[in-house]
């Protein structure tokens, strides 16, 4: 009997089947209590999540749902968002994620998705998909008592006159939201946030029974308006017999310099606190800089994080800002042969046109090597360097530096 691939949703049996397979790709405990199941059947749409059934058993899985990826000049574009891709260590090397992934991106394509996104866990998977890597994450750790921030006097009072404020997970649901859309058009690669969320950050859908209550503390400006917000966790260690915690942030959104600004100098200000961590965090990070020392905040860990692979390519190259004017000529080529061809693209800052061509081409690049350039994390020189791109044209790739560049590096805040 062979290994049938099909939709879960509706089926109960098998979404049940399904989340017990992604417990045993993920190697996490594979066991769910009928409340559980219940509330993921209620709460996640698998209208999109493909399983491989060997009999009653999912041996593999994946899901895909839409998506909102903002783009270098603050505009979003729409992505087919992939997750929960896993496949059981008793069914590798089969070929069940290329037929998933196959069927999953052409419909992709079909419905006029302008890109394809997700998190890769292993980086060697992708790329033979037509993804590259994005966006870069770093780990970051701050040691409070080497800041340089005057522990002994009152937290000072937010340079631009606004106030933070602790809240609970009902305002959070209430306020995050409009908070996250004022900061997200200045982020390129970063995603919407659905309800879900929301209410999975503040505790009111709680899918793991290890989930604790977190602390939230909200910037608002001088106007009153909520420009900032910052969610936490803090251990309870103490050494030889004085407080010794450390604050590990799960979330923190800023759309203004100042916000982002008062929210790390509070958190470093918290009573008992000598050290914080954060996660998930941009490369470029302000962070360092915004203390008296700037020694005392190290990135302990950077990686790859966003992959990207176009599923469009004259609208993903028109949908994206340009900060100056020029031409390049894009000889793609693409391993699954969505996007193959050859583009012209004619960008300025009031806008860009994207269209098929026959001209020559400047540029030689796979998908993979479009999508690394296309929110600003690398340049087109430094593809080159590499052998991801190739400089048909003498100048091409400084032209294209010149076109995709942007004021700081792509990030995105969340993993899905």
């Amino acid at each position: 009997m062979g290994v049938d691939i099909r939709v879960v949703d509706g089926n109960v049996a098998d979404s049940d089947a399904w989340y017990r397979g992604l417990h045993h790709g993920f190697t996490l405990p594979p066991a769910f209590t009928e409340e559980e199941l219940a509330l993921r059947r209620a709460k996640i749409d698998l209208r999109r999540a493909w399983g491989a059934f060997d009999g009653d058993r999912c041996v593999a899985t994946y899901r895909s749902f839409d998506q909102r990826l903002t783009v270098p000049g603050g505009r979003d574009v729409a992505a087919n968002a992939i997750t929960a891709v896993t496949v059981s260590a008793t069914h590798r090397r089969r070929g069940l994620l290329t037929r998933m992934i196959t069927g999953d991106l052409a419909e992709a394509k079909e419905r006029g998705d302008t890109v394809a996104t997700l998190v890769a866990a292993e980086y060697r998977i992708y790329g033979r998909y037509g993804f590259g890597p994005a966006t870069t994450a770093a780990s970051w750790e701050i040691n409070g008592l080497r800041a340089g921030l005057d522990r002994r006097v009152p937290v000072p009072e937010p340079e631009d006159g606004g106030s933070i404020e602790f809240i609970d997970g009902a305002e959070v649901r209430k306020l995050g939201p409009e908070v996250y859309e004022r900061f997200r058009p200045g982020c390129p690669g970063a995603t919407d946030r659905p309800a879900l969320w929301w209410e999975r950050v503040t505790g009111e859908v709680r899918m793991t029974p290890s989930w604790t209550e977190p602390f939230h503390a909200l910037y608002r400006d001088a106007d009153d308006t909520a420009q900032g917000l910052v969610t936490f966790r803090a251990d309870t260690n103490w050494t030889h017999g004085m407080p010794d915690q450390t604050a590990t942030v799960s979330s923190l959104i800023a759309a203004t310099p100042a916000a982002e600004r008062a929210l790390w100098r509070f958190l470093l200000s918290v009573d008992w606190v000598t050290k914080v961590k954060a996660d998930h965090r941009a490369p470029d990070e302000l962070l360092p800089d915004l203390l008296p020392d700037p020694r005392a905040a190290a990135v302990t860990g950077q990686t790859d994080f966003l992959w990207l692979r176009p599923l469009d390519i004259p609208a993903m190259l028109t949908a994206r800002g340009y900060p100056a004017e020029g031409e390049l000529v894009l000889q793609v080529t693409d391993p699954m042969g969505l996007t193959e061809g050859r583009y012209l693209l004619t960008a300025s800052p009031q806008g860009a046109a994207c269209v098929a061509t026959t001209r020559a081409a400047d540029l030689t690049l796979g998908t993979g090597a479009l999508a690394t350039l296309h929110l600003g994390e690398q340049s087109a020189g430094r593809l080159a360097r590499l052998g991801r791109l190739d400089e048909e044209t003498p100048g091409a790739a400084a032209r294209a530096d010149l076109l995709f560049h942007t004021p700081r590096r792509p990030w995105l805040p969340d993993i899905f």
